[in-house]
């Protein structure tokens, strides 16, 4: 079985080992150079293998890596269809993603990128024998720095490639937005760097670029000084260079799984997959919607091939925290406002905007760039074009959804000094056991205070979504909602993720307004219950519970329907 490529992003060492499962993605190579254009960036949500891709490129443009060509690009797209610019450069890699910021001050960051931009060209230096040490190496200005090393190496030919552009700078935003603009606006120390960089464009020393990173924030605010650039994030010829489509995971799976385990239900795998961790699109008019590929490689590794089953926990701890990380930037704006785009998401898997190219961040902050921050990070992807420039955007996946529910879960505890998480896992596994008092009292002790303070827009959808988000930390069961099924579904269903878990649960949800006729509402909703419980897929579950809920202002009442042994 071959290994898998997690949190490796050397294409050097992936290439020397032949053991590892590569997913080839070199004929975008092929297509870069083809577009009649130098200098690109790339944008993809984190963990997409980005740093893989540009690695990729690094082995392959690099002037010192010509005699390794044929062993390190064997049985590759590029390998056999080799262009006439390969090992033509000298590269000069410079790679953000490892800068510290939490708790550090803006001249501390700064020290921290001016050491990094050291670091490189240094490394340049090096690797292409010269004796020089770089000029004005005391510097604190990454600036300087850049400067006095293109002075050394203005004969070159150079390819630079960066990594991670903005990931200081955004922790910076999410932090403090003037300090932000202070690092990013004309004299910062942001903006100078990459001002330097294109001059050295400009007199020719450096003759290509490749940018990734994750959101266009920080781009527009170096526009001025970095006009030169061309975004193919959002192009549909790129839409699938990072991340994995539906045949290489398949592929992953041949190669792995489907080896060890030839007797599992296959399509049962292909479904779980791509519930989880499927669903990006970055072009309309792409056909392929992109999975996540490190969650995809946390999969095959995490598997438990003595058994053949899937893991215990289906979400990568290390993306989560990027993405718990990253959430600091919905403050960015009018948290009001932001606040009421992801309840509209939550409530109803769907937003409406444009992606905004730029940002001009010292005006107002819209809900189009909330949208489009939104989707950079990979929060929303698009679902269809409405018309003109707007989209319908969704939440990608299942693993997106359940963060939005904890996320959500975490606002409500801040926003009404409630205490939600502190017993939350007693509760659910009080739940889970079937005893269901102890959920019933937190969620009527949240809905009270919530339904009073808001009562006059508070509705059916807005106690769904309280009672998705106490069940979000629930990761022993898999929960599914009625938005999924068009409405002709139970509002909200837990499967058990393994045999252990005593329950599968149905929930039917009621809100009770002040005109509604209670017995009335109870018949009705019994009605639904046993409607779905005749349905072939709730039919097939064994050791069920089935209930109505009707919540009020006044409080929450659980109707046991049907009990399944």
């Amino acid at each position: 079985m071959k290994k898998i490529i997690y949190g490796e992003s050397n294409f050097k060492k992936v290439k020397i080992n032949n053991d590892y499962l590569y997913i080839d993605k070199t004929e975008y190579i092929k297509h870069l150079e083809n577009r009649d254009e130098n200098f690109y960036i790339f944008l993809r949500p984190r963990r997409f293998g980005k740093s893989l891709f540009l690695s990729t490129m690094q082995y392959y443009y690099d002037e010192n890596s010509k005699n390794e060509f044929e062993m390190l690009f064997k049985n590759t797209y590029i390998g056999n269809n080799p262009t006439p610019l390969k090992n033509s450069f000298k590269i000069l890699f410079f790679e953000f993603s490892g800068i510290e910021v939490e708790n550090r001050t803006i001249e501390q960051i700064k020290q921290s990128v001016a050491f990094s931009v050291k670091l490189n060209c240094q490394r340049y230096l090096d690797a292409y024998g010269y004796n020089e040490n770089i000029v004005n190496l005391n510097s604190d200005e990454p600036a300087d720095i850049i400067k006095a090393f293109f002075e050394i190496a203005q004969n070159d030919k150079i390819y630079i490639l960066i990594d991670e552009y903005d990931q200081f700078a955004n922790a910076i935003l999410a932090h403090n937005m003037k300090e932000f603009l202070n690092v990013v606006s004309k004299g910062g120390f942001v903006r100078s760097f990459y001002e330097v960089l294109k001059s050295a464009t400009q007199t020719g020393t450096v003759q290509k670029m490749f940018i990734t990173g994750v959101t266009p924030i920080t781009l527009d605010s170096l526009s001025s000084g970095f006009n030169i650039v061309s975004n193919i994030s959002n192009t549909e010829e790129f839409n699938a260079m990072a991340g994995f489509v539906e045949n290489e995971v398949k592929l992953s799976l041949e190669e792995t799984i489907f080896k060890k385990c030839p007797n599992i239900n296959k399509n049962k795998i292909l479904k779980n997959l791509k519930e989880w961790y499927n669903g990006y699109l970055f072009n309309y008019k792409s056909k392929d919607r992109v999975y996540n590929a490190t969650l995809i490689n946390y999969f095959l590794i995490q598997y438990d091939y003595k058994r053949c089953q899937i893991p215990i926990k289906m979400l990568d701890p290390n993306v989560a925290s990027d993405y718990k990380t990253i959430m600091k930037l919905f403050n960015i704006g009018s948290k009001e406002k932001n606040y009421r785009v992801l309840e509209s998401l939550i409530n109803n898997n769907s937003a409406i905007g444009s992606i905004n190219d730029r940002y001009d961040l010292e005006k107002s902050f819209t809900q189009d760039d909330f949208i489009t921050l939104l989707y950079s990070m990979g929060f929303i992807t698009i679902k269809e074009r409405l018309f003109g420039d707007k989209f319908i955007f969704e939440i990608p996946n299942y693993v997106i959804k359940i963060l939005y529910f904890n996320y959500f879960a975490i606002e409500i505890e801040k926003r009404n000094n409630l205490e939600i998480r502190d017993n939350i896992s007693q509760i659910l596994i009080d739940l889970a056991m079937g005893n269901i008092e102890p959920f019933k009292e937190q969620l009527e002790r949240i809905i009270k205070v919530l339904s009073n303070r808001d009562f006059m827009k508070f509705d059916e959808k807005h106690f769904q979504s309280i009672m998705l988000s106490l069940l979000s930390f629930a990761s022993f069961y898999f929960i599914k909602s009625q938005s999924e099924k068009n409405h002709n579904y139970p509002d909200i269903i837990l499967y058990k993720r393994e045999d252990k878990v005593p329950y599968n649960y149905l929930f039917e949800l009621k809100w009770k307004r002040k005109n509604d006729n209670f017995n009335t509402l109870k018949q009705q909703g019994i009605k639904q219950v046993k409607r779905y419980l005749e349905s072939e897929e709730i039919k097939a579950l064994s050791k069920l519970k089935s209930f109505l809920v009707i919540g009020s202002k006044d409080g929450v009442e659980f109707f046991e329907v049907e009990k399944r042994i």
